[in-house]
């Protein structure tokens, strides 16, 4: 059989002020064909999964491009039309069935639902074609989506350490049917509820109660069954928490669907996030400290994984105001200053306006960069492997790369913005991050498997960024409503 495979990946804020380009999709941008599927052999994610299960088979398998950008505003057209035409292209040039890897957040200029519109130009040149999909936990799931795919499961945890076992379940299900077995039936249940990204973790609450009785489902026969907690951070129709089932009958499907619904419904305040003021979140950390151990303080309103900046100031400005020394931060986006420290080299001791440089858009005071005196401790092209169990094998980069000492606190800043979801973005620049009383970390949940381990305790910062889990700074204008928490009088009424 013949094989067509894809890697798209985008979780789009639409309130982020971070630009996507074609240039984002890939530490030197999206790999196609022969490069992609060289790219992606061995990884620990859906497009490795789908690779290795077609391998197994003796399937010829296609990769029509891998390409995966960090979370950041609204894709440009120009990029969404080249990567998703080449998925196109391939699938028209003739196959057997069709496998994708998808994040189901990503929104393009002009286009809302961009998985959905993908899935409709593939079935406009291959109706009949079996089509699978594996899809993020923080898909904002569609009726596009669903009317298209034959196979659709997510992943079951966050942070996201499943994704090879997510693409594995889906080639299973294709693989399945294809070799004769019952075909897959699809269906899904939407509630109003507008999760926050923070009440999304898989190990507590009532999304891990949601979960388990997913999980719970598919061991009694199901073929699968995801929560799709949504990202909500995205001004589209159809943000927020969904429910996808899939069964050897429709009626099997929906009935799993809606129980689940019901189920998160039942417990929505559950999935509302509420942060405490920013010194409070500082102090409470202060008072953690262990020697030999750093506390977490996780910048969640400026999450990198969520379309943050990387480049706000106001956690480590903070952390000055109440006198904590011994603190390592990064990595911080600002291109300026990594170019000013360039210029002076290692050893230099260079004044600095540090951070603050992109425009928030915000209905808060747009803060001046933080003026401080550092040395130059060292500096880095700024590439690393992932070691950790997320994205486990990859190569990313930050771009060039500066560390930079201040009395308080030592910075790694570099050019592009990155998640610090692996210890290699402390280690590749000469730093130890176990070395620190504080560690000061753009992110909400990917930093956790690899950073927890090392740390004293772990508190979460809400700096009130483009990713702040205050819904209050955002304007919603297209998200469908009433929605819960934005309209608390808001009902759902699921089959019973």
């Amino acid at each position: 059989m013949k094989i067509v495979t894809a890697r798209l990946n985008h979780e789009t804020n639409t309130f982020s002020p971070v630009a996507t380009p074609l240039a984002s999709f890939g530490p030197d941008g999206p790999t196609f064909g022969a490069a992609a599927l060289a790219a992606a052999r061995g990884t620990r994610t859906a497009l490795g999964a789908f690779i290795d299960a077609a391998a197994a088979r003796g399937d010829e398998i296609t990769v029509a491009v891998n390409a995966t950008a960090y979370p950041s505003g609204i894709v440009e057209r120009a990029a969404y039309e080249q990567l998703a035409g080449s998925i196109v292209a391939a699938v028209r040039a003739g196959c057997d069935a069709v496998a994708l890897d998808l994040h189901g957040a990503m929104v393009a200029e002009g286009v809302d639902d961009g998985e959905g519109e993908l899935l409709r130009r593939i079935r406009a040149v291959a109706p009949e074609v079996p089509l699978a999909v594996a899809l993020d936990l923080h898909g904002n799931i569609t009726q596009a989506m669903v009317d298209a795919a034959d196979v659709m499961v997510g992943f079951k945890t966050y942070p996201h350490v499943d994704m090879h076992e997510t693409g594995a379940h889906a080639a299973k299900l294709l693989f399945d049917w294809l070799d004769g077995g019952t075909r897959p039936q699809v269906a899904w249940a939407q509630p109003p509820l507008l999760s926050h990204t923070l009440r999304s973790a898989t190990g507590e609450g009532a999304m891990q109660r949601t979960v388990q009785r997913a999980r719970q489902m598919e061991a009694d026969g199901l073929l699968a069954a995801t929560v799709f907690a949504g990202f909500s951070l995205a001004d589209i129709r159809d943000a927020g928490l969904a429910i996808v089932t899939v069964g050897r009958s429709r009626g099997e499907a929906q009935r799993a669907a809606d129980e689940l619904a019901r189920l998160a419904w039942q417990q929505r305040d559950g999935f509302v996030y509420r942060s405490e003021p920013l010194a409070d979140s500082v102090a409470r950390a202060r008072s953690m400290r262990q020697p030999g151990r750093p506390v977490l303080l996780l910048d969640h309103g400026d999450n990198v994984m969520s379309g943050g900046t990387c480049d706000t100031t106001a956690l480590l400005e903070e952390c000055l105001r109440q006198g904590m020394g011994g603190t390592g931060v990064g990595p911080l986006a600002d291109a300026q200053t990594v170019a000013q420290a360039f210029a002076a080299g290692v050893g230099a001791r260079i004044r600095v306006g540090l951070g603050n440089k992109v425009r928030q858009g915000l209905p808060v005071p747009q803060a001046a960069p933080l003026a401080c005196e550092v040395t130059v401790r060292s500096l880095g092209d700024g590439r690393f492997r992932i070691s950790g169990p997320i994205y486990t094998g990859e190569t990313w980069t930050m771009g060039r790369t500066a560390v930079l000492e201040h009395q308080a606190f030592t910075a790694v800043v570099s050019e592009r913005p990155m998640e610090p979801l692996d210890l290699a973005v402390f280690d590749s620049v000469g730093v130890e991050p176990r070395g620190f009383d504080f560690l000061l970390l753009k992110s909400r949940m990917y930093c956790r498997p690899t950073f927890v381990p090392i740390a004293a305790g772990l508190v979460e910062c809400d700096s009130r960024g483009v990713c702040s889990s205050d819904y209050g700074l955002f304007r919603f204008d297209k998200l469908r409503r009433p929605i819960y928490p934005l309209d608390p009088q808001a009902t759902f009424g699921a089959r019973q």
